[in-house]
């Protein structure tokens, strides 16, 4: 019996949990013990599809909003900390732009809103920008760019780290931009950056693609600004003074 339920779930592509809760739940009906059954095989394939978008998504690390400060954050009127944290701005295939000085906290609330967004069942994928460019520009060398690009159109939320951390070449530029410019109204982006829009164009050298690439980021998006010093600086000095 127990090898004819393995060989029926295989051929129903059912998971070899499905037939240990077979074999091991019980009910005081039959539909009980059905409904049972079924149940558990949606909560583990729920967890499975889970992980298996944590793992996609390439974070540096994985970080939540369990303890996060929000102090000295500027949340615009547009949203909140409950939209942020409950992504109400993704419903609407919106942005966020995420800007402060370096150690502030920005791929902290980046990287834990998309650890929230694989929880909830979202496509999501980290990226530092200059390694999306990078990708990008490999990708067209190689004859891959069309995959490539594919890929990154089934995503629900794109996070670009560290924008504007290092200028890129034409060529990269125009390629980011087609990014970008293809999430328009159709998926959420998130960027970190320390470069205020008046400075952007030199990371892109070409003032009208500039304009063009904040014209589509700025029209549905979120501007929250840390204005804090450096978290990363100013624990790491409490860490120093408890240790002397």
């Amino acid at each position: 019996m127990k090898e004819q339920i393995y060989a029926c779930c295989k051929e129903l592509r059912l998971s070899t949990t499905f037939a240990e809760n077979a074999m091991s739940m019980s009910g005081d009906t039959p539909q009980e013990y059905l409904l049972k059954v079924l149940e558990a095989e949606i909560d583990y394939r729920n967890t499975k599809r889970k992980k298996l978008h944590l793992k996609q998504a390439g974070f540096d690390n994985l970080k939540t909003f369990e303890g996060y400060d929000f102090d000295h954050i500027v949340i615009p009127n547009t949203t909140s900390i409950d939209g942020i944290k409950t992504l109400d701005f993704m419903s609407r295939n919106e942005n966020l732009i995420l800007y402060g000085r370096n150690g502030a906290g920005k791929s902290h609330m980046a990287t834990a809103i998309g650890v929230e967004a694989c929880i909830q069942g979202k496509k999501v994928k980290f990226y530092k920008t200059a390694t999306l460019v990078n990708e990008l520009t490999d990708a067209k060398s190689d004859g891959s760019l069309t995959k490539l690009l594919k890929k990154l159109s089934k995503l629900d939320l794109l996070i670009c780290d560290e924008w504007g951390y290092l200028p890129f070449d034409a060529e990269g530029s125009q390629l980011l931009f087609q990014v970008i410019a293809d999430c328009y109204e159709k998926r959420s982006l998130i960027l970190t950056t320390n470069i205020e829009f008046s400075k952007w164009n030199g990371i892109f050298y070409d003032e009208q693609l500039t304009a063009a690439l904040i014209d589509r980021l700025v029209h549905h998006s979120h501007l929250i600004i840390f204005d804090r010093d450096s978290w990363r600086f100013e624990h790491s000095l409490m860490k120093n003074s408890a240790t002397k």
